[in-house]
């Protein structure tokens, strides 16, 4: 079972093309990076495939364990088991950490069916104190004052509390010093296991040297381009993109 994504086009509101037939299978128990230059469509995609509506899917698909994800809502592609940390969090003034974390994973269970409070914060505390999160945070609306740090840090809290079968990581590791790096990639690889797979998107190796990918792509003009194990991430670290001058445009 994967996550499957197959000739993928996309455009924005305005018709200018930026997905331009995207393949990619991410198998679980996989962790997949994505890497390329600014503007080649990563982030793009991880929009499209979590339902973005600023975006018009032209062709191609995305399964989810064989689920065509296109005919579900923002909300049902969630709960089928698809997770987006954000590369700019969303302040959400007046909503507890607790409470909004608390209202997502209640909306998970069957209709009736109540959220054991005391076992539901004992099991949120337990992740905070992984990620190095102030306790105090629970009670904080949600991203509200953070730094950057601090907001990807509650992504990834998110994350391991909600326990999706793919987790997309969209720059998660822009603007962390190195520490909250390695905070940060603590939390994720916590969250490895052969039933979950991963797509991080990323300009840079350093992320890859703390949650080490089972394979690398770039992509470029809309497109992977390359693929390859760990290694092309730090080739692209050292020479750059040079190579995609010689491809042929998309």
């Amino acid at each position: 079972m994967s996550l499957h994504i197959h000739d993928l086009r996309a455009t924005l509101e305005d018709g200018t093309e930026i997905l331009k037939g995207v393949t990619l299978d991410i198998p679980k128990g996989e962790v997949h990076a994505i890497m390329g230059p600014n503007g080649s469509g990563k982030s793009t995609l991880s929009k499209v495939i979590a339902g973005h509506e600023g975006y018009l899917v032209t062709g191609g698909s995305v399964t989810l364990d064989g689920q065509d994800i296109f005919s579900m809502s923002i909300d049902e592609r969630s709960r089928a088991g698809i997770f987006l940390a954000f590369q700019y969090p969303s302040e959400v003034p007046g909503v507890s950490n607790a409470n909004f974390i608390r209202a997502a994973l209640q909306a998970r269970l069957p209709q009736g069916e109540e959220l054991d409070a005391v076992a539901y914060y004992h099991r949120l505390y337990a992740k905070m104190d992984l990620l190095e999160i102030d306790r105090k945070f629970t009670a904080r609306s949600v991203n509200e004052g953070f730094s950057g740090g601090e907001k990807k840090r509650n992504e990834v809290l998110q994350l391991m509390m909600l326990e999706p079968l793919y987790g997309i990581l969209d720059e998660t590791d822009s603007g962390l010093d190195i520490d909250a790096l390695k905070i940060v990639a603590k939390g994720v690889n916590a969250m490895r296991a052969p039933h979950r797979g991963f797509l991080l998107i990323t300009h840079y190796q350093r992320l890859l040297d703390y949650i080490k990918p089972d394979y690398v792509h770039v992509m470029a003009e809309g497109r992977i381009v390359r693929s390859g194990g760990p290694e092309l991430a730090h080739e692209l670290e050292k020479d750059g993109y040079e190579f995609l001058k010689d491809l042929a445009p998309a």
